[in-house]
């Protein structure tokens, strides 16, 4: 048994240690994320390693059986009654993630998480047009999220929780962990950030990623060979492309509420939606003779850096992507966004007088900027993914795209925090007046 002096130190020790974090509040806070997003990162890390080994293998595999992309309208039916008849709470998506942010309520279902592993692999084997992004955030905030009880999350904390989660999914797909977390935190309220979750944010993404990597998955890798020195001239050029990016950014955010309306009125039984877009598609591949327009289109995309693309490659991608994730297929937008926006300003070059490598990593992340309203994290990935040195080009691209884009983004469920400019605050006053 303790004696009287033994309980008495002990009982002093935990007092200071009290006292101790009530003036250093922060460093308790820290202690405790970081020990959350160990976990996170450790998670989400791993699930997204496989989800790329398992991806590749899709991709592979459809590239060495072509025959297969003729089966892509079954594929579909199936993925559509998966979700129809077992996928009731977990259709939204990534928009169900932000609604989670801004007003949590239940518990993300669990199986969002191999719901939309396997649905996006089926798109990828058979052949669909989608990209990885949307698959890796909603693992990622399917997996998180169930440990918001068995940590007795308040609903605040709950919010930084899936801000962390969307953070280390996206960092540990791409290999972009700065990246990652400000696309975290910019993604759900357009114009503001939530301070409150910047270390969470940061630490689970690069956690994921440093995850990712120990698992020993590759991640591609693009090279400008040449970024010019910046005047006022080329800054302008840049400000002209920008403005190009954020007209494809918005064309592509419209086609694909418009198309997903269209399917939802003309077929009322949701399977036979990707029927039909997986018959379009499938169809499209066997007149053009080629496979670069379907799946993430990778190699496709490491060329628009260094070799002149046909000037139409940008919109044969983009209405392909358009039908197969309109349709009901699974996976994500962003790849197929950095596709479109390479080789939009790959064609670019043969009138801006910028270098083509240039104008293809700017098209790479504007159009993605301006598609889901993150220009901050769309910059820093450019500066990530690309070097430093065509930083300002990027972040000129990435902000004009942004503004030009509008009132249009590929996530309908982004609130405005923040309008972007005046004239856009009218707008979207005068759009609520006529509803």
């Amino acid at each position: 048994m303790p004696n009287r002096k033994q309980m008495s130190s002990a009982k002093k020790a935990t007092i200071s240690i009290r006292l101790f974090f009530r003036k250093y509040p922060s460093i308790g806070y820290i202690f405790r994320w970081t020990l959350i997003c160990m976990l996170l990162g450790l998670c989400i890390g791993t699930a997204s390693a496989g989800f790329l080994v398992s991806l590749e293998w899709a991709t592979t595999f459809r590239e060495n059986h072509l025959w297969l992309i003729a089966l892509l309208p079954i594929a579909g039916f199936a993925v559509g009654l998966l979700y129809h008849y077992r996928g009731k709470g977990v259709e939204a998506g990534n928009n169900l993630l932000i609604d989670t942010i801004h007003a949590p309520g239940k518990t993300i279902p669990f199986r969002m998480a191999p719901f939309v592993y396997l649905g996006t692999i089926v798109t990828h084997f058979f052949g669909g047009s989608a990209g990885r992004e949307g698959t890796a955030l909603q693992m990622a905030g399917a997996i998180a999220d169930q440990f918001s009880k068995p940590l007795r999350l308040k609903p605040e904390d709950r919010q930084v929780l899936i801000i962390a989660a969307i953070a280390a999914g996206f960092g540990s797909v791409f290999g972009t962990p700065i990246a990652g977390a400000i696309f975290g935190l910019e993604v759900f309220l357009i114009g503001r950030i939530k301070y409150n979750a910047l270390f969470p944010a940061f630490m689970a993404s690069i956690l994921a990623d440093l995850v990712t990597r120990m698992w020993g998955v590759p991640h591609t890798h693009y090279h400008i060979e040449m970024v010019p020195q910046i005047t006022v001239q080329h800054i302008l050029l840049a400000i002209l492309a920008g403005v190009l990016f954020g007209i494809c950014s918005a064309g592509f955010s419209k086609g694909m509420h418009t198309l997903t309306g269209f399917f939802k009125s003309k077929i009322a039984y949701p399977p036979l939606r990707p029927v039909l877009g997986g018959a379009v598609v499938a169809l499209a591949v066997l007149a053009l003779g080629t496979t670069k327009y379907i799946g993430l289109g990778i190699p496709t995309l490491v060329d628009s850096f260094h070799v002149q693309m046909e000037p139409y490659d940008f919109l044969l991608k983009m209405l392909l992507t358009i039908i197969t994730l309109s349709a009901g297929f699974k996976g994500g937008e962003v790849t197929p966004l950095f596709f479109i926006g390479a080789t939009l300003g790959n064609a670019l070059s043969l009138f801006i007088p910028l270098p083509m490598g240039l104008l293809a990593g700017m098209g790479f992340v504007a159009v993605f900027a301006g598609a889901t309203n993150t220009p901050i994290a769309c910059t820093l990935m450019a500066i990530e993914l690309f070097g430093v040195e065509c930083g300002v080009y990027a972040a000129v691209a990435c902000i004009v795209a942004y503004l030009v884009s509008g009132n249009n983004s590929i996530y309908g469920n982004q609130i405005i925090g923040e309008p972007k400019n005046r004239r856009f605050l009218a707008h979207i006053r005068k759009r609520i007046g006529d509803l």
